[in-house]
């Protein structure tokens, strides 16, 4: 087997995942009404736990399968990807970053910062996975439905789409290879130009100067060496929202998160269970709730 050969079973596998409950947690059934709309005003606070434990048993299922004895997947915590093909014979070990999504959620808050440079061999894809109790806000976690993609496809899509010298700047991690893998850094971070503070038609003439590619993104030292005396010269602030896939405009997530709020679950869509309980409305809500009680 190849790196592309696992990743294509590990994505088969997955992606048939859908409808499948994960046996790590139990919400309690509400015993009336009134406990169920404070349990739903809560239950997105679950998301960050079950996102850990969607992890674990990922790797779990990916074991299940036959590798042909070529290696076995392991759980990287911390470390990237997520789950790693650990094998002596297939190279490089193809891996999987596994985001897990709640869809009553405002948006994907998951970020991938991760730099290109990393997936320069394409062997690591990034699995996105919804998930929702069965029983809207009671019951087990259960998988709604699952997308694999290249991560190198998301790294591109998320520079292309946050890069725009000299309002905005993507910085590449500094080099840490001489580090201890625990110490290495993989993230790229964003940072936007603070207009009212510096000079911002004096910027655009310097990426201007910069010659006509010097607005496209790229991750070598070279430029990154522009980016940084450009950010040395003016104004900038970190970006704490950067790369929240539910911004970077990547087509087969945006068609993803489509798919799944449109997707029916216990008599109504995913979109409109989502409404109702952030909805102020308590006659509708508490209408909605009863017939899941």
């Amino acid at each position: 087997m190849n790196s592309k050969e696992v990743l294509s079973l590990a994505k088969e596998k997955l992606t048939s995942l859908d409808s499948n409950l994960i046996d790590v947690l139990d919400i309690t059934r509400p015993i009336s009404v009134e406990y169920a709309k404070q349990l739903a005003k809560v239950i997105s606070k679950l998301s960050p736990l079950l996102g850990n434990m969607i992890e674990f048993s990922t790797v779990d299922l990916l074991n299940q399968s036959n590798w042909s004895n070529s290696g076995k997947w392991i759980r990287q915590d911390p470390g990237f990807p997520d789950a790693l093909f650990k094998s002596e014979t297939v190279t490089p070990n193809p891996g999987i970053e596994i985001k897990a999504w709640f869809p009553f959620a405002t948006e994907i808050t998951a970020r991938f910062k991760d730099s290109v440079t990393i997936f320069e061999n394409d062997n690591i894809d990034m699995a996105l996975i919804a998930w929702l109790p069965e029983h809207v806000i009671w019951g087990k976690p259960k998988i709604i439905d699952v997308l694999v993609v290249s991560g190198k496809s998301v790294a591109e899509a998320r520079d292309l789409h946050y890069h725009k010298p000299p309002e905005y700047l993507v910085f590449e991690p500094e080099d840490t290879t001489s580090r201890t893998a625990n110490l290495q850094q993989t993230n790229t971070n964003g940072y936007k130009l603070q207009e009212d503070k510096c000079d911002p038609v004096a910027a655009a003439a310097v990426v201007a100067s910069w010659g006509p590619n010097g607005k496209t993104y790229d991750p070598s030292p070279n430029y990154q060496r522009l980016l940084r005396s450009l950010y040395a010269d003016y104004v900038y602030r970190l970006d704490t929202n950067y790369a929240k896939i539910d911004r970077i405009e990547h087509a087969e997530i945006e068609a993803f998160k489509l798919r799944v709020l449109e997707t029916a679950f216990n008599g109504k869509t995913i979109r409109e269970w989502g409404n109702i309980l952030s909805s102020k409305n308590e006659r509708e809500l508490e209408s909605a709730l009863e017939t899941i009680l």
